[in-house]
């Protein structure tokens, strides 16, 4: 058993946590952002500002059109893995070869494909890992082992996977359509914590499918987070701590929030208030992809994801228009409250002393 333990070390082989739950995880939401993200956002620039070359569809592969965002998309699942096996430390030859093996998972997985991707990109890169470089003829074996464990395991359990994963999603969903006051706490606080946490909570979001109100509530308890820390932390952090947390990430204050667990208090409170805000009054959906509702406003990326929805809404005429109450909805969950009502949350407990002067000052200011 020592003998196998020092083989996996020397491959690198380190079955943790913290590799497979947040460095593989956060990497995946990475390949996500560059593949799936990123040609929605295009699509929707061609779609709005009618951009010839983005609108209009530049290839046809057997029978089906993509525009360059329907390009970048479809490559979603080769991201995905790709970007994995690179957090996994996966030398070249795995890393290539994982591309099969997160088009095949990503495909058989269907709507919960991001979530079998995670698990059968991980098994696939630290199988190729264990033989690379062992034989004489790596350049057959390591992809052969990569690939045939990869595709061998898509095929097996990629389908149940993402059928499990949909299953978890829609009872989200439908339970935020039935109770959207007590869903939007629930769903609100714990994606926008996850947002903190060094996991991505965009990831998550998008190997449930969390779309809908659900997805709403996602996208409010991300902001809460994000705006939330930005605002009340200016005082410490000036301009630079407002603009990288406010549409960076608020996983900057970790190191803080370990110090002084308090001072995570009023955003978590203000994304409580924000969740049954977005789905009882404002209604807020997200009916742009999964992903946008665990972003927050990192890069405006989550309310770029609403913009996306309601022009598919309007595209498939489920939805009228655009009203000036949907606009003032979005930038107010998103925004407006969470920078009002965190900062005077967190007055209150600096009044009681939990939180003091100096708590929330980033490394970098």
């Amino acid at each position: 058993m020592s003998g196998f333990k020092e083989y996996l070390k020397k491959k690198d082989v380190e079955i943790s946590l913290k590799r497979y739950g947040v460095d593989a995880l956060g990497a995946m939401a990475q390949g996500l952002f560059a593949s799936l993200l990123i040609g929605t956002i295009l699509n929707t620039i061609g779609t709005f500002f009618h951009v010839p070359f983005l609108e209009n569809p530049i290839a046809t592969f057997a029978g089906t059109e993509y525009t360059v965002g329907g390009l970048a998309s479809a490559m979603s699942g080769p991201a995905m893995a790709v970007a994995i096996g690179y957090a996994l430390k996966s030398p070249p030859l795995v890393l290539f070869s994982l591309i099969t093996t997160g088009f095949a998972a990503n495909t058989l997985g269907g709507a919960g494909g991001p979530l079998a991707v995670l698990v059968i990109a991980i098994v696939a890169a630290e199988a190729g890992k264990m033989v690379s470089k062992a034989t004489k003829v790596d350049i057959i074996v390591t992809p052969i082992v990569t690939i045939g464990v990869g595709v061998g395991l898509a095929w097996l359990i990629a389908p149940p996977i993402g059928a499990g994963a949909l299953k978890v999603g829609e009872f989200i969903m439908w339970a935020t359509e039935l109770q959207p006051f007590f869903m939007g706490i629930i769903v609100s606080v714990l994606v926008g914590i996850a947002l903190t946490l060094p996991i991505s909570s965009a990831a998550i979001c998008a190997a449930f499918s969390l779309t809908g109100l659900a997805g709403g509530a996602a996208l409010a308890g991300c902001c809460a987070q994000m705006i939330g820390f930005a605002v009340m932390s200016f005082k410490e952090n000036k301009w630079g701590g407002l603009i990288s947390q406010g549409i960076g990430t608020s996983m900057l204050q970790m190191g803080n929030i370990v110090r002084n667990p308090r001072i995570w208090l009023a955003p978590i409170i203000t994304s409580a208030i924000t969740g049954p805000l977005a789905t009882c009054l404002f209604h807020l959906r997200m009916d742009g992809p999964a992903v946008s509702s665990g972003m927050g406003t990192c890069g405006l990326v989550g309310q770029i994801g609403v913009y996306t929805g309601w022009a598919n809404d309007i595209a498939a005429g489920t939805m009228e228009r655009i009203t000036a109450f949907d606009h003032i909805g979005v930038w107010l969950i998103s925004i407006g409250i969470p920078a009002v009502i965190c900062p005077l949350i967190n007055m209150i407990f600096r009044k009681v002393g939990w939180v003091k002067d100096g708590d929330l000052k980033l490394n970098n200011n």
